[in-house]
């Protein structure tokens, strides 16, 4: 098993996509990261979105095989919607034996950083990114297997075109408009990094402060807020997420207020792809991520549960 550590999660998936020179298509869960599939198209490698399973939330693992069954794939990337942290490893065992030639990528960037790996997928990924579970503002760091082909490319990188990338994809998916990708400079694969025992050791320091913040935060969450609007505890480390008929209006009233929350993730289907994704639709019009990381407190905590549970009432 080898390791590989690089400024962005975003990164390592480009190696490995830009090492393979194959032009089959990759299956992707339709509620991913948008950075996921750019990075498929950065790479020039295709895709299609899978919906998602109305009840373990991540790709519809039914869906996924009959497409394997069905065509030729060059891979299929696996995501654990919220950090929930399961893995269906009879299921890649199913894959693999149906397309031997096909990769897999085990993507755990919102699940609790892990250096204890044991996964029967090509690729294993995690990120300290931005808004991650462990938050370094820099970080991705990934476990492969030892046959699996990924040469590091070095690419030019510009701060301003991933601003100008993040803009227009944000712009695309808030009108649910298709997106339309323009290559430039936006990816960096090079930087100052600590070495792998230095990473490791401030990715175990920041996650112990971490888990204690959120364990603090999401203890108001789940005490004060109606059970049936919580999702199932593991799903709640990387943010406490919410399901609430009435998203947009609670949304606006928690920005009025002065707070705020997030709204991850959107359906891909139909904005960077031709898809439809009826359950990650259904998801994503009801999910609101309550913060519970270094950029909320207990109090503005208590004052965001007061002010739901004042709109409920």
């Amino acid at each position: 098993m080898k390791t590989i550590l690089a400024p962005r999660a975003s990164a390592i998936l480009y190696h490995l996509l830009a090492s393979q020179n194959q032009a089959k298509p990759w299956l992707l869960p339709a509620n991913i990261c948008p950075i996921v599939p750019i990075t498929f198209m950065k790479a020039r490698v295709s895709f299609e979105f899978v919906d998602i399973s109305p009840e373990s939330l991540h790709m519809d693992l039914g869906q996924a095989e009959a497409r394997i069954k069905r065509r030729d794939v060059g891979g299929l990337l696996y995501a654990h919607t919220y950090g929930e942290e399961s893995t269906p490893d009879d299921f890649f065992a199913r894959a693999k034996s149906l397309n031997p030639e096909m990769l897999i990528v085990d993507d755990r960037c919102l699940c609790i950083p892990s250096f204890d790996v044991n996964s029967s997928a090509d690729l294993t990924l995690f990120s300290t990114g931005y808004a991650k579970t462990v938050d370094l503002h820099l970080g991705g760091y990934a476990f492969m297997k030892d046959n699996v082909k990924c040469e590091l490319t070095r690419l030019k990188f510009d701060p301003a075109h991933h601003e100008e990338l993040e803009r227009d994809y944000k712009a695309a998916i808030q009108r649910r408009a298709r997106f339309d990708y323009h290559d430039s400079n936006w990816l960096q694969t090079e930087g100052d990094l600590p070495d792998w025992k230095d990473y490791r050791r401030m990715v175990e320091i920041a996650l112990e402060l971490s888990l204690q913040h959120k364990r603090r935060l999401n203890a108001v969450y789940s005490a004060r807020l109606p059970m049936e609007l919580q999702l199932q505890p593991q799903y709640q480390t990387w943010r406490f997420n919410i399901r609430v008929k009435n998203k947009k209006k609670i949304m606006d009233a928690i920005f009025a207020d002065g707070l705020f929350a997030s709204s991850h993730y959107a359906s891909l289907a139909g904005i960077m792809s031709g898809e439809r994704a009826p359950v990650a639709d259904v998801l994503a019009g009801e999910a609101v991520n309550l913060f519970n990381d270094h950029h909320f407190d207990y109090d503005r905590a208590e004052r965001l549960t007061n002010l739901i549970l004042k709109f409920l009432a």
